[in-house]
């Protein structure tokens, strides 16, 4: 379900459950608006509200969620008790800046990935979020709306690998580089490429090692191929080492072919002392353009399932509740804040992988 085009949120009202929780949109800046949406009017939440400056953006968002009315401003929504989370996909730089004002409001939030993209936001919004009691909630859409991570997920609760030893996610994005609104391509705006497509891959190695005392062991970035556009980043990869020694490599880029049925084959290896699984989460590369492939073996033998349609995306309804009842179900707010920790020092400690940068460590390392 990840990057699903507009027209494919569609409210299934059929499995709707019914829950008197009401909230809004501000920002419609990311596509993946329409995935935190879909995700929550499908699990039964209302949508009031929705505000944007570019009534542009607001009109096709109209066509997938005509329920919606739209606010004259910003304040016409934080005003409104009856609202009681704000969703939102702001220019990523923004993103803090909104939830501290919707959290000031007595609202909770709930913000696309990624959450931050400098450390000085993240550790404001962290004494705001002691100091309100509300929630501040990350769109992992690559973890919450995939069935195939979800159920890899089971096999591992369930013993059926051992422990985890040693994580591998490999995150490749199609660009659509004509596509893209002019803050995509400035660095303060969108984090960098481990800030924002990192973030993905962190957070499922958090939730498949169940690890909170993780460090940065090594990290790198590229502008490879767009000289163009100095400050995008094409490339990223990561080493990271958690507390029982168990590590994350992951990679991220904007290089996924024009041929490729998807916006990018994304996969994630998991290593266990008694077994290992594949998860193979947009498609199955040459036999299956559909989604949600899952291929395991342990001490049983060899296994496949294709788990499409068969787990559904529970969060949605996990994060309603805990709004209503102060739980953290979905997701703590201790897990959003390391995982924002961890991708803006993979960030700022990543080396720049240039001529001249490969140059000096061939002279550091004596060749």
């Amino acid at each position: 379900m990840n990057h699903r085009a507009e027209e494919e949120f569609k409210v299934n009202e059929a499995n709707s459950d019914v829950y008197n929780f009401t909230f809004a949109v501000i920002a419609l800046d990311h596509i993946h608006i329409y995935g935190m949406c879909g995700g929550l009017t499908e699990a039964g939440a209302t949508m009031k509200w929705v505000y944007d400056p570019d009534p542009h953006k607001v009109s096709s968002f109209l066509k997938n969620f005509p329920q919606a009315k739209v606010a004259r401003s910003i304040e016409e929504i934080l005003e409104d008790s009856e609202v009681k989370l704000v969703a939102s996909a702001a220019v990523p730089s923004e993103r803090w800046k909104l939830g501290m004002k919707v959290m000031s409001h007595g609202k909770d939030y709930f913000t696309d990935k990624t959450p931050f993209v400098q450390l000085s936001h993240l550790e404001e919004v962290k004494r705001h979020a002691v100091l309100t009691g509300r929630k501040y909630m990350v769109y992992f859409n690559e973890r919450v709306h995939s069935e195939s991570v979800l159920s890899a997920k089971q096999l591992i609760s369930e013993g059926q690998i051992g422990r985890v030893l040693q994580v591998i996610g490999l995150g490749p994005h199609r660009l659509n580089i004509n596509s893209r609104p002019d803050w995509f391509f400035r660095r303060a705006d969108y984090g960098g490429i481990l800030c924002d497509l990192g973030s993905q891959q962190i957070d499922q190695f958090l939730y498949f090692t169940d690890s909170q005392n993780v460090a940065v062991s090594h990290s790198n970035v590229a502008n490879y191929n767009h000289p163009a556009y100095p400050e995008l980043e094409d490339f990223g990869d990561c080493i990271m080492i958690g507390e029982r020694g168990e590590c994350l490599y992951f990679r991220v880029d904007w290089f996924t072919p024009a041929g490729l049925s998807t916006w990018g084959d994304g996969r994630s290896m998991i290593m266990g002392t008694d077994g290992f699984i594949e998860i193979r989460k947009n498609c199955d590369i040459g036999r299956s353009g559909q989604s949600d492939h899952i291929f395991w073996s342990n001490r049983s033998g060899e296994h496949y399932k294709h788990v499409k349609g068969q787990i559904g995306f529970p969060f949605f309804k996990e994060l309603i509740m805990d709004c209503l009842w102060r739980t953290e179900n979905a997701m703590t707010q201790s897990h959003v804040f390391r995982v924002a920790d961890l991708c803006l020092q993979a960030q700022a400690n990543a080396n720049h992988l240039t001529p001249d940068t490969l140059s000096l460590l061939a002279v550091d390392s004596g060749s």
